[in-house]
């Protein structure tokens, strides 16, 4: 079950509509299309809607995912089936996203970091978690998509290795 959760946590979604957000100077930047992109992905989680999560996600073997239980999950078709199984059993999903930092690697890249907290039921039973999350950005076409994603919970569980010169360093 835990494994679920963690799944239904960050398989954020964003596809880029059709209209891009404008910058302060009324000009469509690329940090605005990947902040919708990130929205509609947080949205996505919120409403436990994987085909909108599954939006955001290049639809490709490449796709590339670190799990926050240590775990990784390669290919679209891989990620959408766990995310598909994992959100059939949500209910009363709430995300809370601090600290987000969107830093553009020119204008076909960027990537993402933020915190999260996140409760739900699963098979109405609650559970919460948080932690850190990398989303890497690609612009396909018209459209910002999440190539990789990296997630870490905020304590790992004693059975989680950390060098003990790290564990100061959280």
């Amino acid at each position: 079950m835990k494994r679920n959760f963690f799944v239904a946590i960050f398989i954020l979604s964003a596809s880029f509509t059709a209209f891009a957000q404008k910058g302060a100077a009324g000009k469509v930047t690329p940090a605005n299309g990947v902040r919708a992109a990130f929205d509609r992905l947080v949205d996505g989680i919120k409403q436990v809607d994987a085909e909108k999560v599954m939006s955001v996600y290049e639809k490709s073997d490449r796709l590339l995912i670190f799990n926050n239980n240590g775990s990784a999950t390669g290919g679209w078709e891989n990620v959408k089936s766990n995310v598909t199984e994992s959100y059939a059993k949500l209910t009363n999903v709430g995300l809370e996203i601090t600290g987000l930092r969107i830093e553009m690697l020119g204008t076909t890249a960027a990537y993402v970091t933020c915190k999260w907290k996140q409760s739900q039921e699963n098979e109405g039973k609650p559970e919460t978690a948080s932690g850190r999350m990398t989303l890497v950005f690609k612009l396909i076409g018209k459209d910002w998509k999440v190539v990789h994603r990296h997630t870490s919970p905020d304590n790992p569980g004693p059975s989680r290795p950390v060098f003990p010169s790290e564990r100061d360093n959280q």
